[in-house]
């Protein structure tokens, strides 16, 4: 049986993605203007059949071209998709052309390649407008289908090792507590190995020796759909985590996009719940990243609610959300808790941490016992882990990953 989509490598599925889209682009193409060409033309069988002779060159070479530039993000934004198409087109016709001439026994000679020139803006100009519209509708509707049904049949979990330098992370709203770097290590692979039990391919963003927070991979990317936003976090020590971040969400095919200078953003400040992000307006994300954010939420059709946080690092240090749309958190640590259309109040402030892993299964903290309990009255299975010095650097376990289902 043939791979899935999903199980492709990001180099593969860009170019099984490019040729079918390359493909129905050239057909699509190649048929509109022969149909468009004859009606024009008076439709008879002999003016169709000369008409499909003349385009079956341009159309596979058009095939060709697109194919090859579609291995590259060409689809991804409207202008390049457009320089390309007009380029393509332009190219196919041309030596299409020139192809079907010469196969029909004429000599190239200077009179021919003027004439070919010329065509260019006669008969190939309606072929050439067919084929720009083609790849600007159909071409780029196909891909974003494609990578968006690539996306949504993985399970993906971004993760990043842990530095040997961790104990020397940044706190804001704790003391400095001695942490044990070799348990946190093994309560790290603890962690990934509970997600890859839960079905989760497991993703390894290049560990980074001298960055000690780097292992809070969550505050890097914000995903909204097949796109992964990539961080500008508040704090400047962490602003060279999101680099090899960023490379590793291109690596899996996700869409990019980015908060900019003067804007700051943390991942830990996004709370998804359903079609709404809450982002807290905090000491690490100020009011432009939340603008920008909002800017890029719009255009997946996401709405962006700014909620106050001062009594903890990052927004979901207070709060996370259940399958079921429910926030959660323990009342000491939120500022505002009418900002949430629905809260549940749990009785640890470490229950208020948790990763939705599918509708039925959420990951909790070893150290919130009563509110795992909690959860599992509500009829959730609850997966716990220990960890316990991620805690000591204001860590929780949505900050150990990205998931990307």
């Amino acid at each position: 049986m043939g791979a899935s989509v999903a199980d492709m490598t990001p180099t593969l599925r860009r170019l099984t993605t490019s040729t079918l889209a390359a493909l129905a682009v050239a057909v699509t193409t190649h048929l509109l203007t022969v149909v468009l060409f004859s009606a024009i033309n008076g439709a008879t069988l002999e003016v169709l059949a000369q008409v499909n002779g003349i385009f079956g060159f341009t159309s596979i070479l058009l095939f060709v071209f697109l194919a090859i530039a579609g291995v590259a993000p060409i689809y991804r934004h409207g202008a390049v998709t457009l320089a390309v198409a007009i380029l393509a087109a332009l190219l196919a016709s041309w030596f299409g052309a020139l192809l079907a001439l010469v196969v029909a026994g004429n000599p190239i000679t200077q009179e021919l390649i003027d004439y070919l020139w010329l065509s260019v803006f006669g008969f190939n100009l309606l072929y050439q407008v067919v084929a720009v519209l083609a790849v600007m509708t159909l071409g780029r509707r196909l891909v974003r289908t494609r990578d968006a049904a690539a996306t949504a049949a993985r399970r993906l979990a971004l993760v990043r090792m842990p530095s040997p330098r961790l104990a020397e992370g940044l706190l804001t709203h704790q003391d400095r507590v001695e942490v044990d770097v070799d348990l946190a290590d093994a309560q790290w692979e603890g962690y990934v190995e509970a997600l890859r039990a839960e079905g989760f391919t497991l993703v390894d963003v290049p560990h980074a020796d001298e960055l000690p927070d780097s292992v809070f991979i969550e505050d890097a990317l914000v995903i909204i759909g097949g796109t992964a936003v990539v961080t500008r976090p508040g704090a400047p020590e962490r602003q060279h985590e999101t680099a090899a971040a960023e490379q590793t969400a291109r690596e899996v095919g996700l869409r990019l996009e980015r908060i900019v200078e003067p804007g700051t953003l943390d991942g830990g400040d996004v709370l998804p719940v359903g079609d709404t992000l809450y982002v807290g307006r905090g000491g690490r994300t100020n009011a432009e990243g939340i603008r920008q954010l909002r800017v890029i939420a719009a255009r997946h059709g996401r709405s962006v609610v700014a909620v106050p946080t001062t009594k903890v690092l990052h927004l979901k240090s207070a709060v996370t959300a259940l399958p079921d749309g429910t926030v959660i958190g323990h009342p000491d640590l939120v500022d505002d808790v009418s900002m949430f259309r629905s809260f549940l109040p749990v009785p640890e402030p470490e229950g208020g941490h948790v990763v939705i892993l599918d509708d039925h299964t959420v990951l909790m903290a070893a150290s919130a016992p009563q509110s795992a309990e909690l959860i599992r009255s509500l009829g959730y299975r609850v997966v716990s882990v220990d960890i316990t010095e991620f805690e000591k650097l204001e860590g929780c376990v949505t900050c150990l990953s990205v998931l990307v289902r």
